[in-house]
């Protein structure tokens, strides 16, 4: 397959995949399952970061400083867009912003709207992350696609919440999530178009996805982690976290044979 085909199939399975694995999650599965995925995710996101985004990042630069800046100046970018609830990453149905209190009970809808709109430019730039991998490297675009897929599950669950804490239906937040993930595809034509004639700004986008990742993971999902305090679920957490990286490794091992 070409390099294109591969970016369509992987934001299409990025989006489209981890919508409908979500409405699963939050239509039917019981709680604690939500907790081990977000772990999973978390390993995923950070194994993905480190292991492959991040080396391929330094690899296609001469100037490796501003590389690192550039995932400074992200991980601040996105701690602001968050801050404005323009990008809002919350991965469970129990937190500030997805608690059903009064003031959100009967606002005709207004933070479900706020969640789509966050949600769609969130799957755009994703889209663009997964086409900067892939024009990069073929098994980094694959291991992009996979971590980006496996946090964008818990996110859609409580964005479910949301929309139907907002008063949508199942089948109308269900065709709302649905929607707003061809986003992802959107971005990932996109980015294949204007990064083939701007190569020198794949490392850069690169180091914006590594950010962005490492956000997501330590600042929207680890938090939540923390609320369950038992030595139990605390051994749970680790492994999965170590399973998450231990499939971007053995993935990355599989690819290059």
């Amino acid at each position: 397959m070409t390099t294109f085909t591969w970016i369509i199939l992987a934001s299409l399975l990025g989006g489209a995949l981890s919508v409908m694995a979500a409405a699963l999650f939050a239509l039917n599965a019981r709680g604690q399952y939500l907790g081990a995925l977000v772990s999973y995710a978390i390993g995923a996101l950070l194994g993905a970061v480190f292991l492959d985004i991040l080396p391929e990042a330094i690899r296609l630069t001469t100037n490796v400083t501003a590389v690192s800046g550039s995932v400074l100046l992200g991980i601040l970018i996105f701690f602001t867009l968050e801050k404005v609830l323009i990008w809002r990453h919350c991965h469970h149905e129990h937190c500030e912003v997805h608690e059903p209190h009064e003031a959100t009970a009967h606002d005709h809808g207004r933070s479900g709207t706020m969640v789509i709109v966050g949600d769609t430019f969130h799957n755009f730039v994703d889209g663009i992350i997964i086409a900067a991998a892939f024009l990069a490297d073929m098994h980094l675009g694959i291991v992009t696609a996979l971590a980006i897929i496996a946090h964008e599950i818990p996110q859609e669950v409580g964005d479910f919440a949301v929309l139907l804490n907002s008063g949508y239906t199942k089948l109308r937040a269900f065709q709302m999530n649905l929607v707003s993930s061809f986003a992802t595809v959107v971005g990932a034509v996109l980015g294949y178009f204007s990064l083939q004639h701007a190569q020198s700004l794949v490392p850069y986008l690169l180091a914006l996805a590594s950010s962005s990742m490492i956000y997501i993971a330590v600042a929207d999902l680890i938090p939540g982690l923390h609320k369950r305090t038992r030595m139990s679920d605390t051994v749970q957490q680790v492994l999965l976290i170590s399973a998450g990286v231990a499939t971007v490794a053995l993935l990355g091992l599989l690819i290059q044979e």
